[in-house]
């Protein structure tokens, strides 16, 4: 999915943030401009658009290096059918040209990326063709300008007369999330010069290559697609004014507020912070752009976290998020695209990993859909069963119904509604309890309009945490989840100081830092965390769960080994190696690739483990190289799968 790095989005958040007050109200009023402009209303038709990610896009092989099925007709007509109106086709050309100065592309991939622009038209979708991971030489630009300019000119000649005669629902855009130093932060007026250059040669390009290119709709991105007011928007401004071109529009990437994003620092709900951060984002790109008749794209929209897992943000946050982002992109006549790298429609199955985001996203192109507080209410085993009463996000709808699958529950006996309150009663809840742990019934809120809610009834016991010993380079802390799902962790040392990686922070990061597996009864503790962690200082990690249940655990890395003391049960036998090396293996397979191979396991195992044990010892020291092969070689095949 998002290819940016954790502290440009942060610096990018407060950067941005920072000469407005937060708005919790969401999407502040500014004058519209007075007509829509012909250019505006393909843009609102583009919406909802969906990115055919991790495909043409690979940086190596072919389009199916990253782990996609080869793309066929019938994806592109599901997905047209599925609602979508655009479809965003990233293309890395670097590996598909011949040598200077011609840099000729493949006539063979030219011929298969008409395949899919040709099926795309026919299916009724507006299209976007752009150069995408491309922007990784285009990054050395101030030290290569000749070079750089000579294929990104020669890339851009030839697909232009390639699809100079196709109609305009094919647009282009100039590069994907243009940067030119490692820095994502970094901006500098040469910078800017550099990115105008390249837009500018872009649209004059275009525009004298013939046929419909005169008056193609052209889309062209800030510095890194970032939304920063101070530079990256203003500029865009200038060279767009500059150009006066009235078939231009402006994008930008959109994934949320960064913690909430990715799962940090304590950002498990999509707070007020998060709200904010949209309202203050989309704002900005109005009252820079839109007011001044400058239609707006999305080119892509999603979280960060689902780079690691769908799963590292919770799932009603998660739908919470999508539901208020689709309805600030409508009311600001932002066309958004969905950032889809294979892990929100099957393209094998043709089906959705998660009907009710779709649902939410196709909802809020009508009308806005009500959320709740909770999407989960957690009722402890053997504890007095009580009313539960689940605050409700109506905007604007009222309520119209809860069932438990057929059945239509009576409101008076099974629930009350109080104000903006749902309440259910005790004696439902008891009678929706099955004796197990875990999910016992899922209820069905319904409202006058939109999606429906679904509130998962779960019954749980306290988790217990086990005491175990091993390798430093991958533990897994024996966990007992008893029906409870891990929200976030905490980790401090004794003098109070934060341990691990993003030290500003005592809330590691879901699925960076650690990651639970429910199936494996393990919270796996991941190498990016334990690297950092300071030897023979004893580390405090708090398990916040989903119930509200906060659990302590105590922690010490000696050299090469890790013991981990549980606070409810006395220390425990070391766990099953056999039992954490397949968890760590389906960990590893499930991180999300990037576009650089990932980094080879250290060369050197551990050598010293605990000091009672020299069997233990060389238990450990294998079982920890083990886990790195395995760790090393799931994260290499997973960033060649997602582009990550």
């Amino acid at each position: 999915m998002k290819r940016l790095s954790s502290l440009f989005v942060a610096f990018v958040l407060f950067s941005a943030m920072l000469p407005l007050s937060l708005n919790p109200s969401l999407i502040a009023s500014a004058a519209a401009p007075a007509k829509p402009s012909a250019l505006q209303k393909v843009v609102d038709a583009m919406q909802p658009g969906w990115n055919l990610g991790n495909t043409f896009d690979a940086t190596g092989g072919d389009e199916t290096s990253w782990g996609n099925p080869a793309v066929t007709k019938e994806l592109i007509d599901a997905i047209a059918a599925a609602g979508f109106k655009s479809i965003r086709i990233p293309v890395t050309w670097q590996h598909r040209l011949g040598a200077a100065p011609d840099y000729a592309i493949d006539p063979a991939f030219m011929q298969r990326i008409q395949e899919v622009v040709d099926w795309s038209l026919d299916a009724g979708l507006y299209v976007m063709v752009n150069i995408h991971h491309d922007s990784s030489w285009v990054m050395g630009m101030e030290t290569q300008h000749d070079e750089v300019l000579a294929r990104f000119t020669a890339i851009w000649t030839q697909v232009a007369a390639h699809f100079k005669d196709y109609p305009e629902k094919l647009m282009f855009e100039s590069v994907n999330e243009p940067r030119f130093s490692e820095d994502w932060n970094k901006d500098s007026p040469v910078y800017f010069e550099m990115l105008d250059e390249l837009n500018t040669t872009f649209v004059h390009l275009l525009r004298k290559s013939g046929g419909l290119n005169a008056k193609r709709p052209l889309v062209l991105p800030t510095i890194a697609a970032s939304a920063a007011q101070n530079d990256r928007l203003d500029e865009l401004l200038k060279t767009i004014e500059k150009l006066n071109d009235k078939n231009l529009i402006a994008t930008f990437h959109y994934y949320g507020y960064w913690q909430f994003s990715v799962n940090i620092a304590g950002a498990t709900t999509f707070n007020d912070e998060a709200k904010a951060d949209l309202a203050n984002t989309f704002d900005r790109v109005y009252n820079t752009l839109s007011v001044k008749g400058i239609p707006v794209v999305v080119g892509e929209f999603g979280l960060l976290g689902f780079d690691k897992s769908l799963e590292t943000i919770e799932h009603g946050e998660v739908l919470k998020f999508f539901e208020q982002t689709v309805h600030a992109g409508k009311e600001k006549g932002f066309a958004l695209l969905l950032w889809d790298n294979g892990q929100h429609y099957d393209r094998r199955g043709y089906r959705w990993s998660d009907e009710d985001l779709y649902r939410t996203i196709m909802a809020g192109l009508k009308s806005r859909s009500s959320t709740a507080g909770t999407d989960a209410v957690f009722i402890k085993k053997d504890a007095a069963v009580e009313d539960a009463r689940i605050p409700l996000n109506l905007n604007g709808n009222t309520f119209a119904a809860l069932k438990n699958g057929a059945d239509t529950l009576e409101q008076g006996k099974d629930y009350e509604l109080d104000g903006d309150n749902l309440i259910l009663k005790a004696d439902l809840l008891n009678g929706l309890m099955k004796g197990t742990n875990g999910i016992n019934a899922i209820l069905n809120c319904s409202f006058s309009a939109g999606a429906d809610w679904k509130l998962s009834i779960i019954s749980y016991e306290t988790p217990i945490m086990q005491s175990s010993e091993g390798a430093a380079s991958l533990f897994g802390i024996p966990t007992q989840f008893s029906g409870d799902r891990l929200a976030t962790m905490e980790a401090t040392y004794a003098d109070g100081s934060h341990a691990g990686p993003n030290d500003w922070t005592p809330f590691k990061e879901f699925n960076v830092a650690f990651t639970p597996n429910y199936e494996a009864g393990l919270i796996q503790l991941k190498p990016e965390f334990l690297d950092e962690l300071k030897e023979g200082e004893e580390v405090t990690l708090k398990m916040h769960f989903w119930s509200g249940e906060v659990i302590p655990y105590k922690l010490t890395k000696q050299a090469s080994a890790l013991t981990g003391v549980s606070t409810q049960t006395a220390p425990a036998e070391p766990a099953d190696e056999e039992n954490i090396d397949d968890a760590g293996a389906e960990a590893a397979t499930e991180e999300e690739p990037a576009s650089e191979p990932a980094a080879a396991a250290p060369a050197e195992a551990a050598k010293d483990a605990a000091p009672e044990s020299s069997e233990r010892t060389w238990l450990y020291v294998i079982g920890g190289c083990a886990l790195l092969v395995l760790a090393a070689t799931g994260t290499m095949l997973y960033k060649r799968r997602t582009g990550r």
